[in-house]
């Protein structure tokens, strides 16, 4: 949907927290967000883009990210992540990285196909790592950085049949860690953002293959399966992972890094 003018100048108002003189916190940013053709992505695009940043919008699918682009006058960057060499190398002059892009497979682990578990930690642990590697100097020399890696609760917790995606978010974690050790002393901070399951094209994906793991319908594997642990009887939006997002990158976040911000309903609360 594209929104008009006036209508972003109303979205801006609501959500950026503008100053009096009408500047927005993210004023004169640049931010990259990935997987950004739709869900977490796109909300988080949606909330930057209100907060004042001019945003690049990757994805593998190229019609998406330049629906999204364009309605939020920014750039769409078509490439898939899996194809780290076209990453390598790269220095990318970004203000802002969120890193976001997902894929999820989910299988018991004797039939787990290696080639599904190296592409999800390429996509998912690989392409974050290169792409921090590219943007820091850009950030570092401007004193001023912010990363957002989208992690989930399974960064924090492990689940039967998603030894990839565990693995990967496991991984991200620590990564971004350590990016906010080494980046503190250079004005980037480095964080993560922890959702439950958040109503996605993802997610509807993982429904109907727990359906088929677990032997029941749909509906049972919402109930059930993906929200069983959440106390909070049901899905995230997208737009509440953006708001966090948001924040984090925000003026008021700035002694905030290395940490994980956790959205899932009371799920760890267990």
């Amino acid at each position: 949907m594209t929104l008009a003018t006036g209508q972003w100048a109303r979205v801006r108002h609501a959500v950026s927290g503008s100053t009096p003189d009408g500047s927005l916190p993210l004023d004169g940013r640049r931010a990259l967000i990935t997987g950004a053709a739709s869900g977490i992505g796109r909300a988080c695009a949606q909330r930057l883009r209100a907060l004042g940043a001019e945003v690049i919008v990757a994805d593998r699918d190229g019609e998406g990210a330049a629906t999204v682009a364009d309605a939020l006058g920014g750039e769409a960057w078509v490439v898939d992540l899996a194809d780290l060499g076209v990453l390598e190398g790269e220095n990318t002059a970004v203000d802002v990285l969120v890193n976001n892009a997902g894929i999820q497979h989910v299988a018991p682990l004797p039939t787990f196909s290696p080639e599904i578990f190296r592409r999800m930690l390429a996509v998912m642990l690989e392409a974050p790592f290169l792409l921090c590697r590219a943007v820091l100097p850009h950030m570092y020399e401007g004193g001023w950085g912010r990363i957002v890696n989208i992690s989930s609760v399974h960064g924090l917790r492990a689940s039967p049949f998603k030894s990839a995606y565990v693995a990967a978010k496991h991984g991200l974690e620590g990564l971004s860690k350590v990016v906010a050790l080494e980046g503190a002393a250079h004005g980037v901070t480095s964080n993560t953002v922890c959702p439950g399951y958040v109503r996605t094209p993802l997610v509807e994906g993982q429904i109907a293959a727990q359906a088929r793991v677990h032997g029941v319908d749909e509906e049972e594997v919402v109930a059930r399966v993906l929200l069983e642990k959440s106390t909070i009887k049901r899905l995230v939006e997208p737009e509440e992972v953006a708001a966090m997002v948001g924040f984090l990158c925000g003026p008021d976040a700035g002694f905030v890094t290395g940490t994980s911000f956790v959205i899932d309903g009371g799920w760890t609360a267990h």
